[in-house]
Parts: C-alpha cells; sequence; structure tokens
C-alpha cells in the first residue's frame, strides 16, 4: 500500500465514523420528535381534533425549505424528508383515533 492510499484509507475510516454518529443523531433525534408528535395525537384524539393541520404542515415545510438553504441541504430533499415525516405523523394520529 502507498502513503497516498494508506492516508485515503484513514480518512475514510474518519468519515465513515462520523456518519455514524450521525445517522445515531438521526435515530434519537427522530424518536424523540415522535414521542412529542404521539403526545400531540393523543391530545388531538381526546379532543376530538382533526389528525392533520394543514396550515401548520405547510408552514413547516416552508421554514424547512428556509432552513435547508442555510444549512446548504437540497431544498427539495429535506421537502421530501419533512412530508414523509409528516405523513408518518399523520397516520400515527388517525390511528390514535380509531
Amino acid at each position: 500500500m502507498t502513503d497516498a492510499t494508506t492516508r485515503a484509507a484513514a480518512l475514510l475510516k474518519e468519515h465513515r465514523e462520523s456518519i455514524d454518529r450521525l445517522d445515531a443523531i438521526l435515530v434519537y433525534t427522530l424518536a424523540e420528535r415522535f414521542k412529542h408528535t404521539q403526545s400531540v395525537g393523543r391530545l388531538k384524539a381526546e379532543h376530538d381534533l382533526p389528525p392533520s393541520d394543514p396550515a401548520r404542515e405547510a408552514r413547516q415545510i416552508d421554514r424547512l425549505e428556509r432552513l435547508s438553504e442555510e444549512a446548504d441541504l437540497d431544498p427539495e430533499f429535506a421537502k421530501k424528508f419533512l412530508t414523509f415525516i409528516i405523513s408518518e405523523v399523520i397516520r400515527h394520529h388517525e390511528n390514535l383515533q380509531k
């Protein structure tokens, strides 16, 4: 192995370790987020409120698009990601109302 290959392998290992830590942060952050949305869903079910709030969802998507631009993240990707999360939250809220 050349010195350049050894350095590249070490850098690759460092990047992968960072990615693994960030993946763990994402999973734990999503878990925490869903704990709160489950509480919201139970509250909505107890008070016979609709499982979705389209106006809030639109504001959240707009907010995330702005944040993604600030963070230099593709806003279209961020929008797809949040749209998926919102759809899961609504599905959970609908299930709580059954």
